[in-house]
């Protein structure tokens, strides 16, 4: 059998209307954003590939690290007003261009001084002067955050009135940028826009519209806050538009300077400081145990490169990118089009001229210096769909084997038994199929939601350090969430010292009820064993005896994947979780360890000792719930 076959007009035509009509597939679904997916993982590859880019250069990280922290051990963080005072003060001092604090300082520390009466009423009234006078001469931008839709005033995270009242001309608009980050159905964060809520409601109230990036490059670069269009890197760009971040490099690229060195005497003098001058310097966290990271490029598992990037890391870089003016851009539809029909065509009939096999091994080389030119592209910043491209070479050769067993009876089964050979329906099949979308809303389900939170945490807190505060935490969730999943619980979130779980999520469990009250009692006992745990390690402290309180209810709640356009997580909400919350707390009011709703009490069925009973008022609800305290499970 020839390696190259003369082919009919006839045969030549059908190639091309195969290359015609993969190429529309191809476009359909880059358009519908189907695959979208694979798409992000050539490009994550090209990152990863590339490294470092490019030097910022408009753009500086400040990071309050470990290092910084470990200097002030006895200082929370919410207490550091008049350090970040100091700091815009010395980048002030050095000619910064624009000071951007990745920060949400929804406390005031002088409410806290007056509430507590730590000082004299002086003393918390001049606290924050300071900070409050650095906001008030400009050139400040801080983060708020936008929590819901951002309809209404709550669906806002801001700094406290007491900052706000110090803003310019108290102009929330321009002096305060909303810190989330878009990420992908994946969750890795790519894009970026300028405009992070836009509507009649925030424009009549004044809230703050801008993303923190986007404000602070507007703000850099001297534009109208309020146009609705920027110019950057000579091109026009309106609010609404979904740009890429063209990161300069891997996590770290961004040289942090620490936070603490600002905080040094003459600190303007330090060349590290000094070489910030006519930047853009963000402070952010970057701190152990920090929240704030999140997937990106980098981070991907492919090859082993699963770092997680900063939040301010991610800021800086879309500040740079704006600033610099660098983009990563899509084809052009027309370009595209083009691209996908010349190149299809080549594929089509050159794949009809070879024999089978060798149009399957063309077909492979093909992919691959698809895949250079790709990345010469990227390299260039444009965004090749270089997977749409492939999957039409793959509908190519789908086309082929159908023209081969139509117009030539001869070669049916040698077309056959060689096109199985190298690509088996089941990969076929995979490719082919659209990826599956992580469900943005929820589902309603019965479940029992379980609250547990530590007793006198606040007087422990105060009595003993930071760093054995959290050492007491860590022992003591390891050992509850033990118990806890032993009964097959799905552990929520830990809120502070509280532990929140459910019952019957994402799997259904027909006993949910049950399991929860064994749960609980087995939360209560482990709390009572780790009294010795404590007695031991905090000998001669005097600290008050280790409790815990739990709440338990059983209802209806939506369960799903429920967050902001910056971080989503698999919970629970609804009335139950609400409920169950409400019933922890009231464990204080009524002197019982475990409370549960008497709906908790008959879903678990007999068995359920039971103490009092009680008609409890739960903040939010009209009426009243019937609940009782837990005593232990009658033996089977």
């Amino acid at each position: 059998m020839p390696l190259v076959r003369h082919l009919s007009h006839k045969t030549w035509v059908l190639a091309l209307v195969a290359a015609l009509f993969a190429a529309t597939v191809a476009e359909g679904l880059y358009r519908s954003g189907v695959a979208m997916r694979v798409e992000n993982l050539y490009t994550d590859i090209w990152h990863r590939i590339a490294g470092q880019r490019y030097q910022p250069q408009h753009t500086a990280l400040v990071m309050i690290d470990d290092p910084t922290l470990n200097q002030r051990p006895d200082e929370p963080l919410a207490f550091w007003t008049p350090h970040f005072a100091q700091a815009v003060s010395v980048l002030r001092a050095v000619g910064v261009k624009l000071v951007t604090i990745d920060f949400i300082f929804s406390g005031s520390p002088e409410r806290w001084i007056d509430k507590l009466g730590l000082m004299n009423r002086d003393a918390s009234r001049n606290y924050d002067q300071r900070f409050r006078e650095e906001i008030n001469l400009g050139s400040v931008l801080l983060a708020g955050f936008k929590v819901e839709s951002g309809d209404t005033v709550d669906d806002f995270a801001l700094p406290s009135p007491d900052y706000l009242l110090a803003l310019p001309d108290l102009d929330l608009v321009r002096s305060i940028g909303l810190a989330n980050l878009n990420s992908d159905t994946d969750g890795a964060v790519r894009h970026f826009h300028l405009q992070e809520v836009d509507n009649d409601f925030v424009r009549q109230e004044g809230l703050p519209i801008l993303t923190l990036g986007g404000l602070a490059a507007v703000t850099a670069t001297g534009q109208d806050i309020k146009a609705g269009r920027w110019s950057f890197g000579g091109r026009q760009l309106n609010g609404s538009q979904m740009m890429s971040i063209a990161f300069p490099g891997p996590p770290g690229t961004f040289k942090a300077l620490s936070f603490g060195k600002l905080l040094q005497p003459n600190a303007e003098s330090n060349p590290e400081v000094k070489a910030l001058a006519g930047k853009v310097v963000l402070i952010g966290a970057g701190y152990a145990g920090m929240n704030d990271v999140h997937p990106t490029p980098y981070s991907t598992s492919l090859a082993g490169a699963n770092q997680l990037m900063s939040g301010p890391e991610i800021q800086a870089g879309i500040i740079e990118t704006l600033l610099a003016g660098r983009f990563l851009d899509e084809l052009p539809a027309v370009a595209r089009l083009l691209g996908f029909c010349s190149l299809l065509a080549v594929v089509a009939m050159l794949g009809m001229r070879f024999s089978a096999w060798r149009a399957v091994a063309f077909v492979v080389l093909a992919t691959q210096l698809a895949a250079w030119a790709a990345y010469l592209l990227f390299k260039q910043g444009i965004l090749f769909p270089l997977a749409h491209l492939q999957l039409g070479m793959v509908l190519v050769l789908i086309s082929q084997s159908l023209l081969r067993l139509t117009h030539e009876e001869k070669e049916r089964e040698r077309i056959g038994q060689m096109f199985g050979r190298y690509v088996s329906p089941h990969v076929m099949s995979a490719i082919l199929a659209s990826p599956t979308l992580p469900e943005l809303g929820g589902q309603a389900r019965n479940v029992t939601v379980l609250f547990s939170d530590i007793r006198n945490f606040t007087t422990l807190s105060e009595m003993l350090s930071a760093r054995e505060v959290v050492e007491l935490l860590n022992t003591y969730f390891e050992r509850a969430c033990a118990v806890l999943l032993a009964q097959g619980a799905t552990i929520d979130k830990f809120i502070g010292d509280a532990i929140m779980a459910e019952f019957g999520a994402p799997l259904e469990q027909p006993d949910h009820a049950l399991r929860a009250v064994r749960a609980a009692i087995a939360l209560r006992a482990v709390a009572i064993d780790f009294r010795h745990w404590m007695e031991q390690r905090f000998a001669g402290r005097d600290l008050p005896e280790f409790d815990i309180g739990v709440g338990l209810h059983s209802g209806e709640a939506i369960m799903g994947n429920i967050g902001s356009s910056t971080r989503m997580e698999y919970t629970a909400i609804g009335d139950t979780v609400n409920v169950a919350s409400r019933l922890e707390g009231l464990t204080k009011t009524v002197h019982c360890a475990i409370l549960a709703s008497l709906e908790t009490v008959r879903q678990a069925g007999p068995g359920v000792q039971v103490g009092t009973r009680y008609s409890l008022a739960v903040k939010g609800r009209h009426q009243e719930v019937e609940a009782t305290d837990i005593l232990g499970l009658a033996d089977s």
